[in-house]
């Protein structure tokens, strides 16, 4: 067997301003488990992970952005037994890197009602109520704070 792998994955903190402050978009998986998320996808070859960020976020919520920052944030994880012995290959988790992205207030989101069936605008104060898996939630605090300090 081929060594085990992580895929490398992109992922888009996208803000937009809300009164004195920034709000971010999360989009929703049709699945019952930790379905919210930040925009995300796999790297393709020949792309860089703002490109595949960029690419993910038009895809999934038909959002135009470029990227303002990258973070130094990385979310590794193993897939769950159950869900590897339906994959045939020799990947074993996502490797998760992070960009962070601004777009006007009245920037409209269509998600694509394949991949992604709902999305939501939020605060910080709000994270923890649509995320959580603790070592997620942390994590997306962070790069909330890191997105807006990069802003300000």
């Amino acid at each position: 067997m081929s060594q085990e792998i992580y895929r490398s994955c992109a992922s888009i903190a996208v803000f937009r301003p809300a009164g004195d402050s920034f709000e971010i978009l999360l989009v929703h998986k049709p699945r019952k488990k930790d379905a919210w998320q930040l925009p995300q996808g796999g790297v393709e070859e020949g792309e860089t992970t703002p490109q595949a960020a960029i690419r993910e976020v038009q895809e999934e919520a038909g959002v135009t952005t470029e990227v303002m920052g990258v973070s130094d944030e990385v979310y590794q994880y193993d897939f769950p037994a159950s869900y590897r012995r339906f994959r045939p290959d020799n990947v074993k988790g996502q490797r998760i890197e992070y960009v962070f992205a601004t777009v006007s207030a009245d920037t409209k989101v269509q998600v694509d009602n394949d991949e992604i069936d709902q999305f939501v605008w939020i605060s910080k104060s709000q994270i923890s109520e649509y995320i959580k898996r603790n070592e997620y939630l942390k994590l997306l605090e962070k790069l909330y704070d890191d997105g807006v300090a990069l802003l300000s």
